[in-house]
């Protein structure tokens, strides 16, 4: 599975909608830690395909986005469960720190 790109026009159906639980990279182009992170995003991605949903939304494509979920800084990565907001994290995790993240949101860990 591959990391979507998803923007205002299709974040309801893509996120809110989801039926599994969703991941949203919330990033900029501009920005040297979002694109530290995205590899590990993608290689998570393949791990956990079929239980997480993996998106990302460009703040600068997305500003009501970014405004709607307070997004003052980047990356932020956002879970997402049932249409909901229910966690979230500023800045580029290491790739462990942010797989217990992962699996503390599956598990239904706040």
């Amino acid at each position: 599975m591959k990391v979507v790109k998803v923007n205002s026009r299709n974040f309801k159906e893509e996120v809110l909608c989801s039926e599994l639980p969703v991941l949203v990279d919330f990033y900029a182009e501009w920005c040297p830690p979002c694109f530290v992170i995205a590899n590990t995003l993608r290689e998570l991605a393949r791990e956990y395909e079929g239980r997480v949903k993996f998106v990302k939304v460009d703040i600068d494509e997305s500003r009501e986005l970014a405004e709607e979920y307070e997004v003052f800084s980047v990356p932020t990565l956002a879970f997402f469960a049932d249409g909901e907001l229910v966690d979230g994290v500023v800045g580029a995790l290491p790739r462990e720190a942010l797989q217990r993240k992962l699996e503390n949101f599956l598990n239904g860990g706040r």
